[in-house]
């Protein structure tokens, strides 16, 4: 079925998507900040966008995304992708360091996935005090990855998934449906140019802390794309580990 969406100079939040960020203090606890992401959209959809939105998501929430995402006590699977120069990163060596915590998010056109970055940034030199590695990962080509490096002076390794290989074999890999592309070409995420193919196939975002053995020591997945795990509470498990070690 084909839905006809409103058009005009609001319908568009691709411009709000870009701006969002810079104008929600980063002190504020991270879902804190994905919340005033949601209210300031919702004042810039037509209303009949709005109720479809709503409808979407409650539909991911029905879907069982998450079902098959790997749980805590599994095993992470080994793998290598480029980062955003191109340079090849593999998880069994970053392993070799010390823990490490994998980020899937969806794309730089995503204003909760730049806050969540931002939010990662800002504690980074916390996860690297406990000897930590922070990943993050999206489908996006290399090119657009970069753009979110430069843009946000992230200083962790930020990751090409093309294709969506590694997130798949995460279990958190699902297709947008009709109503779902078109609601994103409205919002600006044209996910074929972002991500150099036309699968129209995004990874639900997930936080992983993954230790020297490779096994989840945690797991947070959640369909809906607003709801994120904040970084204290990473911080606070691996302080947990490490204290039961000692």
């Amino acid at each position: 079925m084909t839905t006809d969406f409103p058009t005009g100079k609001n319908a568009n939040l691709q411009e709000v998507a870009k701006l969002l960020p810079g104008a929600i203090p980063s002190d504020l606890p991270l879902q804190e900040q994905l919340d005033r992401v949601t209210q300031a959209s919702a004042t810039h959809l037509p209303e009949e966008m709005a109720k479809l939105l709503k409808s979407y998501l409650e539909d991911l929430v029905t879907s069982g995304l998450t079902e098959n995402a790997l749980k805590e006590n599994e095993l992470a699977p080994d793998f290598t992708l480029p980062d955003a120069l191109g340079q090849r990163v593999t998880l069994s060596q970053l392993l070799e360091q010390g823990p490490v915590v994998l980020v899937f998010y969806r794309g730089t056109w995503c204003p909760y996935c730049n806050l969540e970055l931002r939010a990662y940034q800002k504690v980074l030199p916390e996860f690297k005090a406990l000897g930590a590695t922070v990943v993050a990962i999206s489908p996006m080509l290399p090119d657009q990855s970069l753009g979110a490096v430069e843009k946000q002076h992230l200083t962790f390794p930020v990751l090409s998934d093309v294709g969506n290989q590694v997130a798949r074999q995460f279990g958190l890999v699902f297709q947008l449906d009709e109503l779902g592309r078109r609601l994103h070409q409205r919002g600006g995420a044209d996910l074929p140019d972002y991500n150099g193919d036309d699968s129209w196939e995004l990874p639900v975002p997930g936080t992983f802390l993954i230790d020297q053995s490779r096994k989840l020591c945690l797991a947070f997945v959640d369909a809906i794309p607003s709801r994120r795990l904040d970084p204290s509470l990473v911080l606070a498990r691996m302080k947990e580990l490490k204290s039961e070690t000692e």
